[in-house]
């Protein structure tokens, strides 16, 4: 990962299993509409929409021309094979993807992926060409339990293990799993710890100030109401936004409230 000077902002859209490929292309076109119609957009974070995998397509075609970035909500470690069911990062690469979700805690909760798996996922990542935002983030019960560290420091400290900074594309996403769909948000202080820590898991894994030079962002119902707090603590880059996210003027909101805090 080169050094820069400043970290950018980023807010990106993780739409789940919401919208169709019809509706996905429409949201897009209102985002884009927005995004053309805001006098700052030339100064706006990245944005980065993340429609389910049927919806890739017809969003890209939305969003051509429009400034903005597509992302997948997953791919598979390996480049191809009898994986019935997945996609490689070629093939979202092929549709126009840049970005890619890589082990959101619906999959390590829902589904059983593990730390081992979403490392192998960062990876591939890299290999085809995509940025991966790297979810990490502790349950209610760890967060009661006081293992907030140790599990931001395993997840973090597995998934870049062995990996090099100068050559690194990545983004993390601190998700505090207790927050993501219940309403309930950490607060900006609680938010600014925890990316303080993974920011120094970074640099114990990747090298002395690979922390203070990665995005982090935060995800966890993110909305327009807190994002203005939350994006106002310096260790905080921007968001992850779920449910906010499928609604046009509510995500833009959140777009400008990270152009306002930058």
């Amino acid at each position: 990962m080169k050094p820069i000077a400043r970290r950018p902002r980023i807010v990106a859209g993780n739409w789940k299993m919401h919208r169709t490929a019809p509706e996905a292309a429409a949201l897009a076109r209102e985002l884009a509409s927005l995004r053309a119609a805001d006098p700052a957009s030339s100064s706006a974070p990245v944005v980065v929409l993340c429609p389910a995998a049927p919806a890739l397509e017809s969003a890209a075609r939305a969003l051509a021309g429009s400034g903005m970035a597509l992302g997948a909500q997953n791919l598979h470690s390996e480049p191809q094979g009898a994986y019935t069911g997945e996609y490689s990062g070629a093939m979202l690469a092929s549709v126009g993807c840049r970005w890619v979700i890589v082990g959101h805690s619906e999959r390590r909760h829902g589904m059983g992926e593990t730390d081992a798996q979403v490392a192998a996922k960062l990876r591939a990542a890299n290999r085809d060409g995509l940025v991966p935002i790297v979810c990490v983030g502790e349950t209610l019960a760890e967060r009661e339990a006081n293992r907030t560290e140790e599990v931001l420091v395993r997840q973090t400290t597995t998934a870049f293990h062995g990996l090099g900074a100068s050559d690194l594309a990545a983004v993390v996403a601190y998700e505090p799993v207790w927050a993501i769909g219940t309403g309930k948000v950490a607060s900006p202080e609680q938010a600014r710890d925890a990316h303080r820590l993974i920011r120094g898991t970074l640099d114990a894994v990747l090298g002395r100030g690979a922390g203070e030079a990665m995005p982090i962002l935060y995800g966890g119902s993110v909305n327009p109401g807190n994002a203005a707090a939350l994006f106002a603590e310096r260790d905080v880059d921007g968001a992850l936004v779920g449910g906010a996210s499928l609604e046009a003027a509510s995500f833009w909101r959140i777009v400008i409230a990270a152009a306002s805090a930058g």
